[in-house]
């Protein structure tokens, strides 16, 4: 037989796959980084140039790192690549020393769309992908609108083996459900949030720093010089009322000019395929869009002067995005400082729920709660009148000092009984409810289905008051949800009516009786 009949035909192999390509950031970018870094040192410039020395090394030193920091944007998008791949997103970077970054897709929890002012002179912005660590995710900085929204909705788009992948030029947006929208009239919230005194503190910092670069002491300026000798004149009894009038103003201006710019538009919607959006700013447009799927509850916060008028805010718990201080700068933040009834209504429609889980009624604590709590804020004050009195037998501090801090006691009893009455929690339609703070009161609902464990643990105090803390373990928000000082006997009890057939184990009969 011969060997072409022993032979047999093979079918030829298959092409390789196209790998996805590699794109560039825009060509603009290369006006908006070198303006964004000139305008971050324009007071090294403005010394160098009008109150230079000549000679000053110093100067002619940060006029150099000017240069390279305008240097580094041309070389970064000279050098930046970027892909999107059906398992993961991969950005390339660097001359010197080359930077790759890879995010896996399934780790994708947020994706970030900002424009700065100075993005919008140009029609750019910026693409964040965040995976919830505490690191800065991945940054597409110097993209179209377009482009961003296209690539926002490929990569909220779960891929499947099943399905060919779609190029993003292919991808729309579906329709869109309004959740919450912008009310003018939510500005007279403003004066009542924290905000305006971080404001003031950084303008104040920057003024600082600025004179600082400048050698020019801000006292010896014509208007402050008055101020100063007015100061000094004048009695103590004028000048403190003053003070504090000018600094109430100062930062109620504060406080309504950064939320104007911060949420004005404000905007959630929700598409079709279960994603939330969250859109707002004025100089500076942010949208951030959350899986719905990875939604596991939410939070309302009150900060005690913004509670006094009637209003809260209201956070999303998600997974791999913590929640707490600043949730606008990690994009769970659901509504900004709004009427109560706002707050509420918006937790519901987003959890689709008929009624917002926080609103239930709670269980309240024992006294012996009650009495932990005052005597921590005592003991706080305490501390500070009687560093107070020491200071002033030294004359350390003002002659006022000592006798003007006793009245931080009543206020510390005060705050303490508040604390308590904050206190509370319970179990409503598959959430596990917490509610705990003063200054700023923060109620929690959290889905069943997102709580992955529980920590019982409790103090040599706690223990003494019959007292324990619950926490339930989540992979959203902060980590869990915690449930404080409640009565000992009332925790094994709570974690088997949200979980039942979990801990009842672990649980001796002779405890069971």
């Amino acid at each position: 037989m011969s060997q072409a009949a022993n032979s047999v035909d093979l079918p030829p192999a298959p092409p390789p796959p196209d790998e996805p390509p590699w794109h560039r950031l825009n060509p603009l970018v290369l006006i908006i980084h070198p303006l964004r870094e000139l305008i971050r040192y324009i007071p090294v410039l403005v010394g160098l140039f009008f109150f230079g020395r000549s000679g000053d090394t110093q100067q002619w030193i940060s006029l150099t790192v000017v240069v390279a920091l305008v240097l580094r944007g041309v070389l970064h998008w000279a050098t930046a690549r970027y892909r999107i791949t059906g398992e993961q997103v991969e950005l390339r970077s660097g001359v010197v020393f080359r930077k790759a970054r890879t995010v896996p897709r399934d780790r994708l929890r947020t994706v970030d769309i900002t424009a700065e002012w100075h993005h919008r002179l140009v029609g750019l912005c910026a693409l964040k992908i965040g995976t919830g660590q505490r690191d800065k995710g991945l940054i597409l900085d110097g993209v179209t609108r377009s482009t961003a929204e296209r690539l926002r909705t490929e990569l909220l788009r779960r891929p499947s083996a099943e399905r060919p992948r779609t190029p993003a030029s292919a991808v729309t947006s579906p329709a869109e459900e309004v959740l919450a929208s912008m009310d003018r009239r939510w500005v007279r919230f403003a004066p009542f949030t924290f905000s305006g005194v971080a404001v003031v503190g950084a303008l104040a910092g920057a003024a600082y720093q600025i004179a600082r670069e400048l050698h020019v002491d801000p006292v010896s300026l014509g208007p402050l010089r008055q101020l100063a000798t007015w100061a000094s004149d004048t009695s103590a009894v004028l000048v403190v009322p003053a003070g504090v009038l000018a600094l109430l103003v100062i930062v109620t201006a504060a406080s309504v000019l950064g939320y104007v710019l911060s949420y004005w538009n404000f905007l959630v919607t929700r598409e079709g395929s279960g994603t939330l959006h969250i859109r707002h700013g004025l100089l500076t447009t942010r949208s951030v869009s959350i899986e719905e799927s990875r939604l596991r509850g939410v939070q309302i916060k009150e900060a005690l002067p913004l509670r006094l008028v009637g209003g809260g805010r209201c956070a999303a718990v998600v997974t791999g995005l913590r929640t707490g201080r600043g949730d606008e700068r990690g994009g769970g933040l659901l509504l900004p400082a709004a009427p109560l009834g706002k707050a509420h209504e918006v937790a519901a429609r987003v959890l689709r729920e008929t009624n917002d889980p926080t609103t239930a009624g709670l269980r309240r604590h024992p006294k012996a709660a009650a009495r932990r709590r005052v005597i921590r804020a005592l003991g706080w004050a305490l501390l500070l009148v009687v560093a107070s009195w020491l200071g002033g037998l030294v004359d350390a501090v003002p002659s006022w000092l000592p006798g003007a801090t006793l009245v931080l006691l009543p206020l510390s009893v005060l705050v303490g009984l508040d604390r308590y009455r904050s206190l509370g929690h319970t179990l409503a339609g598959g959430y596990l409810v917490s509610r705990h703070g003063s200054l700023t009161r923060h109620t929690v609902a959290l889905r069943g289905d997102g709580i992955i464990g529980w920590r019982l643990h409790a103090s040599f105090f706690q223990r003494r008051a019959g007292l324990m803390t619950v926490v339930a373990t989540t992979a959203a928000g902060r980590g869990g949800c915690h449930v404080t000082d409640m009565a000992a006997a009332e925790a094994v009890p709570l974690v088997g009516a949200a979980m039942p057939g979990l801990v009842e184990q672990f649980v001796e009969p002779t405890a069971q009786r």
